[in-house]
């Protein structure tokens, strides 16, 4: 089991789903989890189709027989195009029907109207194949969690990602790289696909308590997005009015939200030297959500650790 896969998908990779899970109908709202993100895991074919399509009636049975036999390698998504006209627009279907292959988030492959069970074959086994063949070699994971770590840490988030990925498909319940998945896709701005991830977390993953950095993470790059506040005229009203702890944490979140992590957490570690008590250590209480969103191996964060101890011990 890899990104975004679903208890669904948990139990088909143990030989357990029956065809409704394997086949199914998609709609505009769950695209994202159910064809983005569980793309991640397998092959997932869509079906573009209308009730009026002579064609589209030939194609489906015989794309749902040749998934069905796959035995869940593949998934088959259906999408009525009358029901959904902006799903087809945003992928440009033109004509009906269309089928693409996604893996790993993105098509890969992809062909138009009726076609015969032999072509059918050969598409899903090419979809097979390909996904076999992207599998990593076997990876010395915790080094790679340092690589993917640091590489997040100098803002290289695809990179990044690549080796989150890779760790999940050896070890698919390691809730490090599945962490690192979230932050990852926040660090790229796709808030959607990181949603995906924390909502459709495996529960041997979610009941880790490491798993509520994730969260956090989550709930922090929201709340940043709706910053409104310029730098400009945080600092002003700081200098005017050096205890007005309310713009420090402000500006603290703003900073953030420019990727600016260090100078954020030195925006808190300013207020907290100035009254660590100010509404019930506020501002060491956002410190430590941001320590909680960074995680705790970025370099950010244990710099800032250490000056809070000086400041709380000293």
């Amino acid at each position: 089991m890899l990104i975004g896969s679903t208890k669904d998908e948990a139990a088909m990779n143990a030989g357990e789903l029956d065809a409704s899970q394997i086949i199914f109908d998609v709609d505009t709202p769950d695209f994202e989890t159910r064809v983005i993100a569980a793309s991640m895991q397998m092959p997932v074919i869509l079906d573009f189709w209308a009730p009026w399509c002579g064609p589209c009636k030939q194609l489906m049975p015989t794309l749902e027989k040749v998934v069905i036999a796959a035995g869940g390698q593949v998934l088959l998504a259906k999408v009525n195009i009358d029901q959904n006209p902006e799903l087809a627009a945003a992928l440009r279907v033109q004509s009906v029907p269309t089928v693409f292959a996604f893996f790993q988030g993105r098509p890969i492959e992809a062909f138009q109207g009726a076609q015969p069970e032999s072509k059918i074959r050969e598409f899903v086994q090419k979809l097979i194949t390909f996904a076999n063949n992207s599998q990593p070699d076997a990876l010395d994971i915790p080094k790679a969690l340092n690589t993917a770590a640091q590489l997040l840490a100098d803002g290289d988030a695809q990179g990044a990602q690549e080796f989150y990925n890779a760790i999940l498909h050896q070890d698919a319940l390691n809730v490090e790289a599945y962490v690192g998945m979230v932050r990852c896709f926040i660090e790229l701005g796709q808030i959607d696909q990181a949603q995906a991830l924390v909502d459709q977390a495996p529960e041997e993953i979610s009941k880790i308590s490491v798993f509520a950095q994730a969260r956090t993470a989550l709930e922090v790059a929201q709340n940043v997005s709706k910053m409104k506040g310029s730098i400009e005229k945080l600092e002003t009203k700081i200098k005017a009015d050096e205890n007005d702890h309310k713009a420090r944490i402000d500006l603290a979140y703003t900073l953030y939200a420019q990727g600016k992590k260090k100078e954020a957490t030195q925006a808190l570690l300013d207020s907290i030297a100035l009254d660590s008590t100010w509404n019930d250590g506020a501002a060491r209480t956002e410190l430590l959500t941001l320590f909680s969103a960074m995680g705790n191996a970025d370099p950010v964060t244990l710099a800032a650790r250490r000056k809070l101890s000086s400041l709380l011990f000293s």
